[in-house]
């Protein structure tokens, strides 16, 4: 029986790039199979090709043995390919169900049929056991939910082969456990599913088979039973990757931020942040751990200028900077990578020059006379380009036409070389592969190291055990516990993050 999919000898290139060099790849009928690769290694170049939104170069794509041009997404879809993208394509104003059927609603006469297309949607969810709210407002559901949603739209269009393009970047580990479970019910019901990630510890759980691609080339075809992380990391990132963060005992030095009773108020006027006291000293990395949603982002928000304290104060080496402009408090020694860069982090439609001075572009150092100076811009940014290891042609291209990762780095060479009194890192390695992972957390140990206080918000509770030194927890928007992070385990955290106590819990 031949392949669902066969891509042969697939070339891609673009200006000044190679993204995909003869590659070979196949997706047999019912498998899970998992394309693996660092930032920029051309894994969703390749995937972009096969849904039609990018033409090769050179090479050919077989459906089930039979040659087929694929010149845009109509066509894909016609030939039962669908692709959920890692930034979802959702309506936030529509609701589920207006979002499923976009594009192919059901009509009575000329209007559209709301209560056939209600049903459509509740017959669908059960049938492939994704649960969905049909009237909810996409903007108000969780981002797991969004996901499904997507994954619902290309099974409404009649999908039989899925592409989803890092998957579990934006999901909770409770999130990421019930994706896993989803595939394989789809797949049990004849669905073949290619994977998209860089995640080692999923590739494991989740996949039949995995491809490992390297600077646009084809490293090797493995399947998951007979490989293990060390090695998966290793012919991904071309050298022997540390999954352990090196790091001595802090030296723990005065604090740096202090944080005292402090209360942020959302849009609709409710209490997020409920009075928290907090201190980071220098010399350390405090860890904040908590479910999403829980408060670390109104808190990170409140400190940096971009949401209000309602009542408290926030003092960096002493100097009160509640409610200041996000220009003084940077001006105050604060450097904040953002839990969401391409709303906080970047300016897509800028170049890569441009974003790397971002929030410094008043600074002399970048003027000349009362312009900027593109000459010393870009060779700022070159500097960055070769230290943070930055995959692009040169520094001159636009921001959004670097991979996920690749944009990440750029944020994080932006704020460490700024060299702040307080760096906050709210989810520094979302959407990294390990290489990229291990070099951040390098970085912000070397900051800590220099004396710097390092605030960590992040959903992965592997790295806020490994890198700090004291962890916070943070439920309903109240920290409920600071404990040592020698003191801290997956359970006790877990256990703390729901919101329950730890009395007796190992």
């Amino acid at each position: 029986m031949p392949a669902v999919i066969e891509m042969k000898g697939i070339g891609k290139s673009f200006p000044g790039i190679r993204a995909n060099d003869d590659i070979n790849f196949t997706l047999e009928q019912g498998e899970i199979h998992v394309l693996l690769g660092e930032n920029g290694a051309g894994k969703s170049t390749l995937m972009n090709i096969l849904y039609g939104l990018y033409q090769p170069d050179e090479g050919q794509i077989y459906i089930k043995g039979k040659p087929v041009r694929i010149i845009n997404p109509n066509t894909a879809i016609s030939h039962g390919i669908g692709m959920v993208h890692q930034h979802f394509m959702l309506v936030q104003p529509f609701t589920v169900t207006e979002n499923i059927i976009l594009g192919k609603e059901p009509s009575k006469g000329t209007a559209l049929d709301l209560e056939k297309a209600i049903m459509d949607v509740e017959e669908i969810s059960k049938r492939y056991e994704l649960k969905v709210d049909p009237r909810a407002v996409v903007q108000d559901i969780s981002v797991g939910m969004q996901q499904r949603v997507e994954i619902l739209k290309t099974l409404y269009r009649g999908a039989e082969i899925l592409i989803l393009d890092e998957p579990t970047a934006v999901l909770t580990p409770q999130e990421i456990e019930e994706l896993g479970v989803t595939l394989k019910s789809l797949v049990n019901q004849g669905k073949s599913i290619i994977l998209i990630t860089h995640k080692l510890k999923e590739v494991i759980s989740m996949s039949d088979r995995v491809t490992i691609i390297r600077r646009g080339k084809v490293v090797d075809t493995l399947n998951t039973k007979d490989t293990n992380i060390d090695e998966l990391a290793e012919k991904m990132v071309g050298r022997k990757v540390s999954f352990t963060v090196e790091k001595q005992a802090a030296k723990v030095d005065t604090p740096v931020l202090e944080i005292k009773g402090l209360k942020v108020l959302d849009s609709r006027k409710l209490e997020v942040v409920k009075g928290v006291d907090l201190q980071v000293h220098g010399g350390e990395i405090l860890g904040i751990a908590g479910v999403d949603g829980n408060g670390q982002s109104d808190l990170v928000n409140a400190i940096t200028g971009l949401a209000k304290a309602e009542t408290g104060e926030i003092l960096i080496d002493g100097k009160e900077i509640t409610n200041l402009t996000p220009k003084e408090i940077i001006e105050s020694g604060v450097g904040h990578i953002p839990e969401d860069r391409h709303k906080r982090g970047l300016v897509l439609p800028f170049s890569l020059a441009e974003n790397a001075i971002l929030g410094s572009h008043y600074s002399s150092r970048f003027r000349r006379g009362l312009g900027l100076s593109y000459q010393k811009i870009r060779e700022y940014c070159r500097k960055l380009i070769k230290e943070y290891d930055i995959r692009t042609p040169n520094e001159k291209v636009l921001a959004r036409s670097l991979s996920g990762g690749n944009q990440q780095k750029l944020i994080v060479a932006r704020e460490i070389d700024r060299d702040p009194s307080l760096c906050i890192a709210s989810q520094p390695t979302r959407g990294l592969d390990v290489g990229a992972i291990e070099f951040v957390h390098k970085k912000l140990v070397e900051l800590r190291d220099e004396g710097k206080a390092v605030l960590l918000v992040s959903l992965e509770l592997d790295e806020v055990m490994a890198l700090s030194d004291r962890i916070a927890v943070m439920y309903d928007g109240r920290i409920v516990s600071i404990l040592d992070a020698k003191d801290a385990t997956e359970k006790k955290l877990g256990i703390m993050m729901a919101g329950g106590s730890i009395q007796g819990a190992v």
